[in-house]
């Protein structure tokens, strides 16, 4: 779960499972993408 970035269209990608996203399952992983190239500030992830 990231703070600080603006993630327009993609709040399916982050949040907690079963609400906004599918859990990921165990020894499973889930690529996280999408633009920052015009953000500057403080950003924080936390899982």
């Amino acid at each position: 779960h990231w703070h600080g970035f603006f993630q327009k269209n993609n709040s399916w990608a982050d949040g907690p499972a079963f609400v906004s996203q599918c859990p990921i399952a165990a020894n499973n992983s889930f690529l996280y993408t999408f633009p920052s190239a015009s953000q500057a500030g403080t950003f924080w992830y936390h899982s």
